[in-house]
């Protein structure tokens, strides 16, 4: 496994651990032991050679002067960000020592890991990490600041993570990305859109922001925030309405479509529209272009989700592929998430038959704020990995106030001296991707991929593996579980019958070949994994569980007296907090905006590049503005998570709502309120 490792120069396999749907194989120039230059690898079926820019200047992170080098010590106040050197034994020595006095005086709960995606390698992920904190008994962290609404939403209608595979897209004649931003999150969807437009498709864009992929589209079509819901509704009044749709699939591969039919005729184009803001003759013209157009695909997106009823939205959409029966013909249907067919042993993996006490208290980690301040009994200490709270969660206040508690033991994990880190009582290096061994499976396309390391481990740093079996021997555990080699973990992982997509692939196999198609084949005709069987327009499962059965628009909940919905979206050259502290990528993207309508913009007395306050009860924040027609009238959008350069108000996480969503307990980033004025 150190063959990459020990030749200094060359041409090297690798894959991106960026949490991206597009999972790129990459190629690793080497001169001397260095990263010299990254590249896309031109074999990969999917991705093709091509890279984003983010990816393309990883470079510039990995060898960045900035990395943390060794373990450290805080010697000055918390967030001062005065640190000494210490050695690993002491770090470890120091950390374990404290839990076990905790454990001891407060019991395993007061200790809470905090991680997320930063490295998508699963391994990394949740791996040794998960094993390690179910044996300690510590408090559980839902990870669900992401996908989880949408993931619930979409599960009620199609049974799991399943959808159409992303290279049968060029086949498709009409392509809607909805709620996505996708020539900065998904490009090789657009790559494939791209390719099917040559042979004759259109390209709609439903979003609140005309963004990159919004101008690319063939039609635009701007709503107001958290009524994409609504606006599918609408369509599909109209497609029973005009009988578009297709009854011998709703008959054989559906349950519900009696009731659906009934319970639209509310959703009427002109009701819609004085909800959505889209004008009825443009809901007519989508739905009549949905309902004539075969195949047609939805490319569902993740900023629907992360509404007040974002859950409920993802669900809504997911219908439409059925009603025009879609999913038979190559090219149509819908992907929301395709990471069942790579479903891995997950169990083994993370282990959490360890878990004595099955009844351990869960943290949601988008009410991290509150519950550091609130919890009782309180939280004593945390280890932050593959995150930056300090940034990315919300309500970044409460969080920031929270970190900064005196009593709250701190230890975190990470490349980089983070906003999160500068709280820390100890420090840890992390190795970058590139040193590591893991595997990856892509939750769009259907390949998994494997990374052996290519570099050397910067001066002292350790994978999230390494530490995890340290911080194990500290505490005393000899559970075999903590000695696995990454070979076993990835072998048990991908050993796992209950998924047959996954027949065929195995360790020895990733080795050979870096990346293996999963065997997945069209879902239809087939069983889907809901109750019933088939695609569930009507849920009993969602009734049971408190939700409407029926695909239902609820508006988002009124975030106070505010004139402004506020939707704190991504950027091209960021990826969350990530290459924010990095000059390369902050000279891509140049500079935070907060992007207005022109006739709001005039109202506030506010022109093009001026600079504004953005603030509500939570906090505030300093953005110059840019003016004009890409968002519509009472709709303000920033892009990307930026740190705070000195003298910058730029965390526009300050701003955003903790409340959790409509199902799965997801983030509600999109649904604040706020208020905008020169400064």
């Amino acid at each position: 496994m150190t063959t990459f490792v020990n030749q200094q120069d060359g041409v090297f396999p690798s894959v991106c651990p960026l949490d991206c749907p597009d999972q790129c194989g990459l190629l690793l120039h080497k001169e001397n032991g260095k990263i010299v230059k990254v590249d896309g690898d031109p074999n990969h079926p999917v991705t093709k050679g091509n890279i984003c820019n983010k990816v393309r200047n990883m470079k510039e992170r990995i060898h960045s002067e900035n990395r943390l080098k060794y373990p450290m010590k805080r010697v000055g106040t918390k967030n001062e960000g005065k640190f000494e050197r210490i050695s690993w034994e002491e770090a470890i020595q120091t950390i374990t020592s404290h839990w076990k006095e905790l454990i001891q005086t407060a019991g395993p709960e007061s200790i809470l890991p905090y991680s997320f995606y930063g490295n998508m390698g699963n391994l990394t992920a949740e791996g040794m990490d998960r094993r390690f904190f179910h044996r300690l008994g510590a408090s559980q962290l839902d990870r669900t600041i992401c996908q989880a609404a949408g993931t619930t939403g979409y599960k009620y209608t199609m049974g799991g993570n399943l959808g159409i595979d992303p290279e049968d897209t060029i086949h498709s004649k009409l392509i809607i990305f909805w709620g996505i931003n996708a020539v900065s999150t998904n490009m090789h969807q657009v790559a494939l859109a791209q390719k099917a437009k040559k042979n004759g498709a259109k390209i709609v864009v439903i979003d609140v922001h005309k963004n990159q992929t919004g101008r690319l589209a063939d039609w635009f079509i701007p709503l107001l925030p958290g009524t994409d819901g609504a606006l599918a509704l609408g369509m599909m009044h109209i497609l029973f309405a005009e009988n578009m749709v297709d009854n011998q699939f709703l008959q054989e591969y559906t349950i519900g479509h009696e009731q659906l039919r009934e319970h639209v005729v509310q959703y009427d184009p002109e009701t819609v529209s004085s909800i959505t803001g889209v004008p009825v003759e443009d809901i007519y013209k989508l739905a009549r272009m949905y309902g004539k157009t075969n195949p047609a695909y939805i490319r569902i997106g993740n900023g629907l989700q992360h509404h007040d009823n974002g859950g409920m939205t993802t669900r809504t959409i997911s219908c439409l592929p059925a009603l025009t029966g879609q999913w038979l013909v190559k090219g149509g249907g819908a992907i929301k998430s395709n990471s069942s067919f790579l479903a891995y042993n997950e169990e083994d993996l993370q282990r959490p038959d360890l878990l004595e006490n099955k009844h351990t208290r869960v943290i949601n980690m988008n009410e991290i704020g509150k519950k550091l301040l609130e919890l009782d009994p309180p939280i004593q200490s945390m280890y932050v990995y593959s995150s930056n709270p300090a940034v990315v969660a919300p309500e970044g206040s409460l969080v920031r106030k929270g970190l900064q508690r005196d009593d709250l033991f701190l230890v975190v994990h990470d490349l980089f001296m983070t906003e999160t880190a500068k709280y820390a009582d100890i420090i840890l290096p992390a190795t970058s991707s590139f040193e590591n061994t893991d595997f990856y499976a892509s939750y769009w396309h259907h390949y998994i991929q494997i990374q052996q390391p290519v570099i050397e481990k910067y001066y002292e740093s350790k994978s999230n593996v390494d530490v995890f079996r340290l911080l194990a021997k500290g505490m005393g555990f000899d559970d075999p579980v903590f000695e696995e080699t990454e070979a076993e973990m990835i072998s048990t992982s991908l050993d796992h019958p209950s998924n047959p997509y996954l027949n065929g692939i195995n360790y020895d196999t990733l080795l050979e070949k870096q990346y293996i198609k999963a065997n997945v084949k069209p879902l239809f005709p087939g069983k889907l994994p809901t109750p019933s069987g088939k695609i569930e327009l009507y849920s009993e499962k969602m009734e049971k569980d408190g939700h409407s059965p029926l695909p239902t628009y609820t508006p988002i909940i009124n975030d106070g007296d505010f004139p402004y919905l506020f939707v704190p979206a991504p950027n091209h050259n960021f990826l969350n907090s990530t290459f924010s502290n990095i000059t390369k990528h902050c000279s891509l993207e140049k500079e935070p905006r907060l992007h207005m309508n022109s006739t709001d913009a005039n109202m506030e007395n506010i022109k093009d590049g001026e600079t504004v306050r953005i603030w509500n009860n939570r906090g505030e924040c300093e953005l110059k503005v840019t003016v004009g027609e890409n968002v519509l009238q009472g709709v303000v959008v920033s892009q990307g998570l930026w740190t705070n350069a000195p003298g910058t108000k730029q965390l526009v996480n300050t701003l955003t709502p903790d409340r959790l969503s409509d199902m799965g307990g997801g983030a509600t980033f999109f649904s604040g309120r706020v208020a905008v004025e020169r400064i």
